[in-house]
């Protein structure tokens, strides 16, 4: 019996360990480019942004998404109100404006105005050598996200020069992530 019970908690713990994304700041995934160029995904989110968290809960968890953004990208995750230091382009990029006491929306970060997003959740593609592909913004399901993830992975999007190619490559894309 003692032995059922010790099988049946080992095999709950590893079921229940769920796969994450290797996050990691923009210096860090900057750096980790001069090593091994990859593309960078990062989720410019606030901590105040109700679509931000429910990426966190129902994007960012799927485990297709999960595996493919791992073994594709270096994956950021931003505050855009935060205090990380961003040393991007020879620019060192802070936010001046946090107010460590005010609750609720608090100053843009320098590097979040520099990326010219015009909401949250952003997800902003960058290239190998960390140039600005593209932003994606607001919410996205595992399948809408996986759309870009494997359009910018396999530079299809560099393709997508008008508006009827892109509205053709949508149309025809099938996805793969599970629900």
């Amino acid at each position: 019996m003692k032995a059922f019970i010790f099988f049946f908690f080992i095999s709950f713990s590893v079921v229940s360990m769920a796969q994450e994304i290797n996050w990691m700041t923009m210096d860090e995934a900057l750096a980790a480019q001069k090593e091994n160029p990859k593309k960078i995904m990062a989720d410019i989110y606030t901590t105040w942004c109700g679509p931000c968290k429910m990426m966190d809960k129902n994007t960012f968890t799927n485990k297709d998404l999960v595996d493919y953004v791992n073994e594709n990208y270096y994956a950021v995750k931003f505050n855009a109100e935060g205090t990380e230091e961003v040393n991007y382009n020879d620019f060192k990029y802070t936010n001046p404006n946090y107010d460590p006491n005010r609750k609720g929306r608090n100053g843009t970060h320098f590097f979040a105005h520099a990326l010219k997003l015009q909401g949250y959740p952003s997800i902003v593609f960058f290239d190998e050598e960390g140039g600005i592909i593209s932003p994606v913004t607001g919410y996205r399901t595992p399948q809408q996200l996986e759309l870009y993830l494997k359009m910018i992975a396999s530079d299809e999007y560099k393709e997508l020069t008008t508006e009827d190619k892109w509205v053709e490559y949508e149309k025809n894309f099938e996805p793969s992530f599970k629900i």
